[in-house]
């Protein structure tokens, strides 16, 4: 059997600790721990996508297979209550109840308490420092003493009293602690922000973080703090010093001077009682040209074990070799067990941006399906050195195509010729085709394939995956950057920072995924567009890096108040971070009808069996109107979220842009109930339990591939 390149089993190196005396320690293990250890009855949701294994699984039974059907609103909270705030947000929060309570966070990311029985709210936080943050939900931990909500908003992370909101002043600073300190380097812009909930071990939380993904990132660490000093405890270094494990998978030397990324933005999972911690890391930055960071570039797009006391690497495995096409792993990983070679095994599954399934023995890391390394394209860019082989799983086998060619062109896209004809100039055909100035198509799309929402286990061994197939084209054109230059005209200025995203028209992309900027004037004042260019907002990094003068001259140019000839000095973005290219966008490839190029399904839900590596069955997941609008087509769509799997054979998931929340039967996939949601449900479900009454809740805020924004929160219930 070959595996992927540098699979390591229990490396005795510390990569790096910084251990912290004198702190207070209080009871062992909280007794939130304890609770969760000692398998008491599942009626809360007690963490992210539902425990520790990140399983999207309840051991809940009152609503099953034949009464799901009953299923009606129980309430509805606006988490807003102001529509004109809420236009162009996003809820992605997977929220959390407990005793009770439900914590989440508003459109507007806020964090807030609710009565879980009956959706009032019981307190919202007023953060004015939190800089936009699309956030997936809040931590909670609890002793005899305290109980404590985290909620990362802005650079910062707040340790909130669960009880009232209120930031607790003996952590940190205040209350909070600032994200960047510890992460700097030379010509790094300020943008890093935990929207995804951190992970709670004994009193402690380990956090990972997102940062931007342009030449100028922050590092990628990984860092322990303790829950009640906000100090830190340890530190792993994703992008290693010399003489560290993994130094000598990069160049120049020193990369943490030089190089970004490899952050924890996806979230973790957490073996309690082993105390592993398992944590995917993201790409360097630049994400599309690698050519300062030549070798394969560890402790990038990995799947980390970690001791969760110390931070100690304990092994790892690099699922993509010198990443250039921004293939990290989306989500969190799943811990499962199941039954492998006639021994029940505890494993650890990671699902990947394209369509693959690892899984390896959660302690040893040793794979359980064969993963060969295979030839694969290398003609780079000039100055670019593409990896000569990637890992390839044998089983699994795919949940998404793995190719597109000529012959998968949807029979009814609008000028479909004109479509081929375009396709004979594009790079195309198979995987990890480098990117570079012809076009090149990736598939599944640079967003999935598996996205963030990620896979729901079940107890049996089986994994549920949403995904789509969209494919998307890109190529990279010099940057129009000149470290000799003594200015800038605003278009290049423009094009430099902000093209990739919201095209070079200013128009956007075609779903919708990245807004126009056509008419902002309209919908933000010069003083917002400022301030979102130094903040962030939502799914946008900060351009912190950028001088007030440069921010100022892409204000005006968005607000036609300035010629696209003007020049501006050059400044603070002229710097040794600064890619030699710049990648023209993140093009999903529609026809003028809006429909995918591509024949369907383009969304799916998918089980696989882990104990045998075989896929159970696949359905499209999701409608789209058809042509003349007086119908549905059963094709499936873009999705954003993830499932929820219950003991009853239920799998609820909304995540679909026709705006519906759905329960499928898991043995086979048959669609059992579904209904219109207030907006689309980009986010995951949740359900609890009080007073003998289950409950499903979803977040319902929409603002993306052109549907809707909302506010909402919507509970369900069966039906007196």
């Amino acid at each position: 059997m070959k595996t992927g390149k540098h699979l390591l089993i229990f490396i005795p190196l510390l990569v790096i600790i910084k251990a912290c005396t004198s702190l207070p320690e209080k009871e062992p293990a909280s007794a939130f721990l304890q609770a969760i250890l000692s398998n008491t009855p599942a009626t809360d949701w007690y963490e992210y996508n539902g425990d520790g294994e990140r399983s999207h699984y309840s051991s809940l039974q009152q609503i099953d297979t034949g009464n799901v059907h009953m299923l009606k609103p129980a309430w509805i909270y606006a988490s807003v209550g102001n529509d004109s705030i809420v236009t162009g947000t996003q809820m992605q929060c997977n929220p959390i109840i407990i005793e009770g309570i439900l914590y989440g966070v508003s459109a507007n990311t806020q964090a807030f308490a609710l009565n879980a029985a009956n959706g009032k709210e019981l307190w919202k936080t007023s953060l004015d420092d939190n800089g936009g943050t699309t956030s997936r939900g809040v931590t909670y931990f609890a002793d005899s003493g305290s109980k404590r909500i985290f909620f990362g908003a802005g650079r910062w992370l707040y340790a909130l009293d669960a009880e009232t909101g209120i930031p607790i002043p003996s952590f940190g600073d205040h209350g909070k602690i600032d994200l960047k300190l510890g992460i700097t380097r030379p010509g790094a812009d300020d943008y890093v922000v935990s929207n995804t909930p951190n992970t709670i071990f004994k009193n402690s939380i380990i956090v990972g973080t997102r940062v931007s993904e342009s030449g100028s990132a922050l590092l990628g660490d990984v860092r322990a703090y303790n829950v009640y000093t906000g100090q830190l405890i340890w530190t792993f270094r994703t992008i290693p010093l010399p003489g560290e494990q993994g130094y000598a998978t990069w160049s120049p030397d020193s990369p943490r001077n030089h190089i970004g990324g490899a952050n924890a933005w996806a979230g973790m999972a957490i073996d309690r009682q082993r105390e592993i911690v398992y944590i995917p890391t993201g790409s360097a930055a630049y994400d599309f040209f690698g050519g300062n960071r030549k070798g394969d570039n560890l402790f990038a797009n990995c799947l980390l074990a970690l001791n969760a006391n110390t931070g100690r690497l304990l092994w790892h495995f690099q699922m993509v070799h010198h990443d250039i096409w921004d293939r990290d792993p989306p989500a969190p990983p799943n811990l499962i067990s199941v039954w492998h070679k006639g021994i029940k095994t505890d494993a650890v599954a990671q699902i990947t941006k394209q369509g693959y399934v690892y899984v390896f023995d959660r302690v040893t890391g040793k794979p359980l399906f064969d993963i060969v390394e295979t030839k694969v394209t290398v003609n780079g860019i000039k100055g670019e050195y593409p990896s000569a082989t990637q890992p390839f799983p044998v089983m699994p086998a795919p949940f998404t195509r793995q190719s597109f060619t000529e012959t998968d062109f949807n029979s009814f896209a609008a000028d479909k010729a004109g479509l081929v004809k375009r396709l004979k100039h594009y790079r195309t055909g198979t995987a990890y085709i480098p990117i570079g100035k012809d076009t090149t198509i990736i598939f599944p799309g640079t967003d999935g394939g598996a996205q963030w929402g990620g896979a729901a286990a079940d107890k049996e061994g089986t994994l549920y995956i949403p995904a789509k197939e969209i494919p998307v084209f890109t190529s990279l054109e010099p940057s129009e950057n000149d470290d000799k230059a003594a200015s800038l005209t605003l278009d290049k200025l423009y094009i430099n920072n902000c093209a990739a995203c919201h095209g070079a028209d200013r128009r956007g992309n075609h779903d919708g995924s990245y807004p126009s900027l056509e008419n902002i004037g309209s919908r933000l004042s010069e003083e917002s567009i400022v301030q979102i260019l130094s903040r962030g907002k939502g799914m946008m990094p900060s351009f912190s890096h950028l001088s007030p003068e440069e921010k100022n001259a892409i204000t005006s140019y968005i607000l036609n108040k300035s010629d696209k000839g003007s020049t501006i000095k050059s400044g603070t973005s002229q710097n040794n971070n600064i890619s030699p290219y710049r990648h023209t966008g993140y093009n999903r490839w529609y026809d003028r009808e809006g429909y995918p190029v591509v024949s369907p399904p383009w969304g799916t839900l998918t089980a696989i069996d882990l104990n045998t590596g075989k896929h159970r069955w696949q359905i499209p997941l999701g409608e789209y109107k058809t042509p003349d609008g007086k119908g549905t087509m059963p094709t499936g769509t873009d999705n954003y979220g993830g499932p929820l799997v219950t003991a009853t054979g239920l799998i609820f998931i909304a995540a679909t842009r026709d705006e519906k929340l759905r329960a499928f039967d898991k043995k086979d996939g048959r669609l059992l109930w579904e209904t219109t949601l207030p907006a689309a449900g980009y986010a995951s479900p949740a359900t609890y339990s009080i007073k003998g009454k289950q409950y499903i809740v979803i977040a319902c805020g929409g603002g993306k591939l052109k549907t809707k924004s909302g506010d909402q929160y919507i509970a369900f219930s069966l039906e007196k």
